[in-house]
């Protein structure tokens, strides 16, 4: 009898054992994947590969090479994604947007012309007159249009609310809701009393809006709390709006308090004053700059600082997106287009600038509009072409989108380019995007942390 019990305890660990190999063996089979198309580009260094495969295991890169030396390390239940001619690339990051933000209504002429800031009105009531809950929501289809468009990283820079791209994020993250990776700045700091997105709208609105998408400071003291106040939160990053009269003093009480927790502080500057407050406070990376001087740049290449560009009116953008949705008379229509030719000649003179320079740069759409006829991500991905048009190589987007960007962030350990250890963030186009750039507006193919999200090429 005892002999018997002995058989049967061993029979009953082979059998386990046998088991437990065969889930193993089957798990690691279906956690690799193999991503096979024409091309491969590589952002950094402007090389292609081609043909080219991507060997996935747990949502991460393993290996990048040519498929047939690839495909022998697969086991044959793995699954393949052949995307044919396609070209590969790192997943885009938007470095500047505004998920929960979605402007549909713009204001009538006589409305704009009797406000400060008049375009930027109906969305700032939306901030107090929806709820928490829904704008959350609102962000959630946003960034899935986003990532649904190729966009598989962004950094959200405020108009959120207290802590709700926060909450998107970790919501995101949890894999509650589909979206890109987020970095999450909650509200902006910003110079108390001197906060143009609410001048002149009434007292007891203003007071409303600020508390909700605004920290505000007057000081040094006042500066460091306001950082502390946010990274309570549980925030990514800083961002501040600097005004020509926030003392450097100010500045550097900021990012001395953000950088003493080891986040980095974006700054909204485009003015010349501004900008020189922001790079003698130390930022880490000025957004727009639209007013930057040579010498300015000069000092923020020494200092290693980024340059985040943001096109998003550039061209007629905003004279379409407002003939679609308000009447505009021809008067109005004619200073639009004419406020067009000039807007475009002066970032066609800051493109050219900053390429001279040397100066670090990334790119983001500082979206926060709703354009007609297309998702959040067909409007975000329509404004890095416009780079293009400007006067900038179609390598350099891309890096703007993929590499600088995640340096930028801090996060090129992680994304921004096709390599092994970083995130399975892929996008293929049908096409060649260095010959044609606007192949970003057409992203057929979208894997994030390994996991599909959109494929219109096959090859499943």
């Amino acid at each position: 009898m005892g002999g018997l019990r002995k058989h049967f305890a061993a029979l009953t660990i082979f059998v386990c054992a046998v088991f437990s190999i065969g889930q193993l063996a089957a798990q690691s089979a279906t956690s690799l994947t193999l991503v096979k198309a024409g091309r491969l580009l590589d952002p950094r260094t402007g090389s292609v590969l081609a043909p080219a495969a991507v060997l996935i295991e747990d949502g991460k890169i393993k290996e990048v090479g040519v498929p047939v030396e690839l495909q022998k390390k697969m086991p044959a239940s793995a699954r393949t994604i052949d995307l044919g001619n396609a070209t590969l690339l790192p997943g885009l990051i938007d470095s500047h947007t505004h998920l929960l933000m979605d402007d549909i209504v713009l204001p009538a002429e006589a409305e704009r012309s009797r406000r400060y800031n008049g375009d930027y009105v109906p969305a700032q009531i939306l901030a107090i007159v929806e709820s928490p809950s829904k704008r959350v929501l609102v962000g959630a289809q946003m960034a899935r249009e986003d990532l649904e468009s190729g966009i598989t990283t962004v950094r959200n820079l405020g108009h959120s609310g207290i802590d709700g791209d926060v909450a998107l994020r970790d919501a995101i993250n949890a894999k509650r809701l589909v979206g890109p990776r987020i970095l999450a700045s909650g509200r902006k700091l910003a110079q108390q009393e001197k906060n143009g997105y609410v001048q002149s709208l009434n007292p007891a609105l203003a007071k409303a809006v600020l508390q909700q998408e605004f920290l505000e400071f007057t000081g040094v003291d006042g500066a460091r709390q306001a950082v502390k106040d946010n990274l309570f939160y549980n925030v990514d990053v800083i961002k501040v709006t600097v005004e020509d009269d926030t003392s450097v003093e100010e500045m550097k009480a900021v990012v001395e308090e953000a950088h003493r927790q080891q986040v980095k502080v974006a700054a909204h500057a485009a003015t010349q004053g501004s900008i020189q407050t922001a790079i003698d406070g130390g930022v880490d990376s000025i957004e727009h700059g639209n007013e930057v001087t040579e010498e300015q740049l000069k000092l923020m290449r020494e200092k290693g600082m980024f340059l985040d560009l943001t096109p998003t009116f550039y061209g007629d953008f905003y004279t379409k997106m407002s003939e679609a949705t308000i009447a505009i008379s021809p008067a109005r229509l004619d200073k639009l287009h004419k406020e067009d030719a000039r807007d475009t000649q002066t970032y066609n003179s800051l493109v050219q600038r900053v390429l001279k320079s040397g100066v670090k740069f990334a790119a983001g759409t500082d979206m926060d509009w709703h354009y007609p006829g297309k998702t959040r991500g067909q409007t975000s991905v329509s404004r890095f072409p416009a780079l293009h048009e400007a006067g900038m190589p179609s390598l350099d987007v891309i890096r703007a989108i993929t590499a600088n960007a995640a340096e930028m962030l801090g996060w090129q350990d992680r994304v921004g380019a096709i390599e092994p250890g970083k995130f399975a963030d892929l996008v293929a186009v049908a096409g060649d995007p260095l010959a044609d750039i606007t192949e970003l507006e057409r992203v057929r193919f979208v894997m994030k942390d390994g996991q599909v999200i959109k494929n219109e090429l096959g090859g499943h």
